[in-house]
């Protein structure tokens, strides 16, 4: 296949400027970098878990990792929107690769409590907060706009392959012991890092942001906070998610309900990944093109009754199936919000709202899964679930009312900034 065809007939200047390979390299660093934060994350959950046997510390992996991506996201935003995203990106990698060797080295000690652990988490939360915002920010400028689309999806896709392979390689790993979990993780963040380091691409143009650091984040938040579609999709995500989310409980549901152990425990974390990946090889011939805002309503309730689904459920098969059902309607809902945060951002603004949807998504995911452990801990576990997913289902009918210019968004391209 020659050039132009490789790029659905672009002109040659755009060829120059887009390179085909950068895109490929984008897409293999995030797929190595997220391998490796899937098998960390079970090996840590499961060692943890072992040390304390106590679900509320799996709610602290989650705590421990949130408090610095919140202190710290914002900020890197307005960092990346200064400085080349590469470098950025680049960094947090290197960081990210460190933790996995202090995870390593602390394997190798046999600590007798859980707080070492915690310890490194906080640091490799910390490189998340900026390697969010760089490579959220990064893919515009990778690709040309009318392929924008097509381009998250197949990230997408790149991204729940490694997440269904992640956890269960590292359940696999670490049923021979954390050692070459750890040291599978060190390889994969290096891998991508050095990746990073090759891409080109097109620069960002124009004069640096002006004002103060301060301003400048607060410019981003105002940005968010003044366009009902983009906040409505991100919040919305937030609280689904932090309600619904069951993950940070799969090690407990593995031990104690399914009786699955931590093989199963891996095959259970990959569930999800495995309907998001195919719904996301599917958004990459079909993308979403009209209705919008109702379909991505639609699968964030789905999303809540396979939560639910999940929690009442002691076989293993039909966990499994809910699990990947949860997958599904949640890769319809990040494909929807991508692709609107995209499309509705400036150049010169694109990290410090990628920042914001990061912090937002930081929330989600690592605070509920404090949330989860919490509530476990007061209600039972399964309780917990049921819970969690009942109020996902109220929160999209809250939604629908708060911001109705998202519920009546139809072509994502009817947000783009100009």
């Amino acid at each position: 296949m020659d050039a132009a065809a490789s790029v659905d007939g672009m002109s040659a200047e755009n060829i120059a400027i887009y390179r085909e390979n950068d895109f490929k390299v984008y897409i293999a660093s995030r797929f190595f970098s997220t391998t490796a934060m899937m098998v960390q994350s079970v090996a840590v959950g499961w060692q943890i878990y072992d040390i304390v046997r106590d679900p509320i510390s799996l709610g602290l992996v989650g705590l421990s990792e949130f408090l610095p991506m919140f202190l710290l996201t914002l900020p890197a935003g307005e960092i990346s929107d200064r400085f080349d995203q590469r470098k950025v990106l680049v960094i947090s990698l290197a960081v990210e690769a460190l933790c996995s060797a202090l995870l390593l080295f602390l394997s190798f000690a046999h600590p007798q409590n859980a707080w070492p652990f915690y310890a490194v988490m906080v640091l490799f939360g910390s490189a998340r907060a900026f390697s969010g915002p760089a490579s959220q920010s990064l893919l515009p400028f990778l690709v040309p706009s009318e392929r924008l689309p097509k381009a998250i999806a197949w990230g997408s896709s790149a991204f729940q392959v490694a997440v269904i392979g992640g956890p269960a390689l590292g359940g696999f790993l670490y049923a021979l012991g954390p050692f070459g979990a750890y040291s599978a993780c060190l390889v994969c963040f290096l891998a991508a890092a050095f990746g990073t380091m090759t891409l080109g691409g097109r620069r960002r143009s124009g004069p640096p942001p002006s004002g103060t650091r301060l301003e400048r984040v607060k410019e981003g938040v105002r940005f968010v906070r003044a366009r009902p579609v983009v906040l409505g999709a991100i919040s919305l995500d937030l609280f689904a998610v932090l309600l619904g989310g069951a993950t940070a409980l799969l090690p407990v549901f593995a031990r104690d309900i399914l009786l699955v152990g931590p093989v199963g425990l891996g095959v259970l974390r990959s569930a999800p990944a495995v309907g998001a990946a195919l719904t996301a090889f599917f958004l990459t011939r079909y993308p979403i093109e009209r209705d919008t805002g109702t379909k991505m309503f639609v699968a964030v309730a789905i999303f809540g009754i396979a939560t639910i689904i999940f929690g009442v459920s002691t076989n293993f098969y039909l966990s499994l199936v809910a699990l990947a059902v949860l997958g599904a309607s949640d890769q319809i809902s990040v494909f929807v919000r991508s692709a609107l945060i995209q499309y509705a951002t400036p150049d010169e603004m694109r990290g410090r709202v990628s920042a914001v949807n990061m912090l937002f998504i930081g929330a989600s995911n690592e605070l509920g899964e404090f949330e989860s452990g919490v509530t476990a801990s007061f209600f039972g576990t399964v309780p917990a679930v049921v819970i969690g997913g009942i109020g996902t289902l109220l929160i999209v009918i809250i939604w629908m009312r708060l911001f109705p210019p998202l519920r009546t968004v139809d072509r994502l391209r009817d947000v783009e900034a100009r």
